[in-house]
C-alpha cells in the first residue's frame, strides 16, 4: 500500500511484459487516508507449461489482505466480467490430508484417480486438521495465479486491464466485499484464539479418517506389489519387490535359516574360542600325531623282527 503519486508524477501503464493497474483503496480506522495500491498482471508464462496456462494471469503484489471473493469482484466488476475458474495465492496453505476414495456424498473439493488395477475413482483429501485462522493474509508483495473459465475470459480479462491502465480509470477496491469478509485486526485474532483449541471430537475424527485412508493406500499398495511378484511382464520378466514370497515355503527357509545360525553360533562359541584354547588344541593334535608316529614305528620293527624268525618249509 503507497500513497497517492502526486499529478506531477506520471506512473508508467506498463513495465516490461506486466500491466500495471491502480487500485484504489479505501480509508481504514487505521489509515484514515485514501491511498493507491499497484497490482501488476500479464498472461501466465511458466517454464514448463500445463493445460492450463493458456488460460491463466499472473498478478503481482496483490493486497494483503485480498481474499478469492476480492479478486473474482474486480474482474468480475470492473474488468470486463470475465468469469473465473480458481485462484491460488502464493504461499496458500498446503494439503495436509490424504488421498482416499469417498463415496457419492458431496463434502469438499474431489478429483479423480487411478488405481493399481486402472480403475477411475472419486477421491477427496481427508483427514485434514481443523484451521486455525479463519482469514489467511499474504505477504507484501505477494503473487497469485488467476485460472479462468476459458482463454477469451483471460484475453479479455488482460484486454480490459491494459484499456483501464491506459486511460489512467481507477479501480476501487470494493468495500462491499470487505464487508462481508472475515474481520481484521483483534477480532481476527481472537478468532484464531478460538480456533486454535478445536473440540476433541473434530480432532479424533480428523485422525480416524487419515488412519483409515493411510490403511486403504496401504492395503492397495500391498495387492499391487503382490500382482508384481506373480504376473510376468512383457518379456517375461518377474518384477523383483520387496517382501518376499510368504507361505509354507518361507517358514521352511526361515526354519533351515535359524537351523543354520544356531550351527555356526556352537561352532563360533566352543573350546577353541579364545586363543590359549586353540594353541592348546593344536598342541594336543601335533602330539597324538608324534604318538601315532612312534606306535607306527615301534609296530612296524616288531614285523622286522618277527620276518627274521620265521623258517620258510
Amino acid at each position: 500500500m503507497v500513497p497517492m503519486p502526486s499529478k506531477h508524477h506520471a506512473v508508467a501503464n506498463a513495465v516490461n511484459e506486466f500491466t500495471v493497474l491502480p487500485l484504489a483503496l479505501p480509508p481504514t480506522s487505521s489509515f484514515p487516508k485514501k491511498a493507491t495500491h499497484y497490482l501488476y498482471l500479464r498472461p501466465n508464462a511458466p517454464k514448463l507449461p500445463t493445460a492450463d496456462t493458456p488460460r491463466e494471469v499472473f498478478l503481482v503484489n496483490v493486497p494483503v489482505d485480498s481474499t478469492e471473493t476480492h479478486i473474482r469482484a474486480l474482474f468480475a466488476g470492473q474488468l470486463g466480467g470475465s468469469r473465473i475458474d480458481r485462484v491460488d495465492f502464493e504461499g496458500a496453505r498446503a494439503g495436509k490430508g490424504i488421498t482416499a476414495p469417498v463415496t457419492s456424498v458431496k463434502k469438499g473439493r474431489k478429483r479423480k484417480r487411478t488405481d493399481a488395477e486402472g480403475n477411475v475413482s472419486t477421491a477427496e483429501e481427508v483427514g485434514k486438521l481443523p484451521e486455525t485462522w479463519d482469514r489467511e493474509l499474504h505477504r507484501s508483495g505477494g503473487t497469485a495465479i488467476v485460472t479462468f473459465v476459458d482463454k477469451a475470459s483471460s484475453d479479455l480479462a488482460m484486454k480490459e486491464a491494459r484499456k483501464a491502465a491506459k486511460a489512467g480509470q481507477e479501480i476501487q477496491w470494493s468495500l462491499v466485499i470487505e464487508a462481508q469478509a472475515k474481520l481484521l485486526g483483534s477480532a481476527r485474532y481472537t478468532a484464531h484464539h478460538s480456533l486454535a483449541y478445536p473440540d476433541s471430537a473434530v480432532l479424533q475424527q480428523s485422525v480416524d479418517d487419515f488412519m483409515t485412508a493411510f490403511s486403504a493406500q496401504e492395503s492397495a499398495r500391498s495387492r499391487a506389489l503382490t500382482k508384481q511378484r506373480s504376473v510376468p511382464d512383457s518379456d517375461g520378466f518377474v518384477t523383483v519387490t520387496r517382501g518376499g514370497r510368504a507361505g509354507p515355503a518361507r517358514e521352511e527357509e526361515a526354519r533351515e535359516k535359524g537351523e543354520e545360525l544356531k550351527k555356526r553360533e556352537k561352532q563360533r562359541v566352543g573350546e577353541d574360542f579364545y586363543r590359549f584354547q586353540t594353541r592348546e588344541k593344536r598342541k594336543a593334535e601335533q602330539m597324538d600325531l608324534v604318538k601315532g608316529f612312534e606306535e607306527d614305528r615301534r609296530r612296524l620293527e616288531e614285523m622286522r623282527k618277527r620276518r627274521g624268525k620265521v623258517r620258510p618249509e
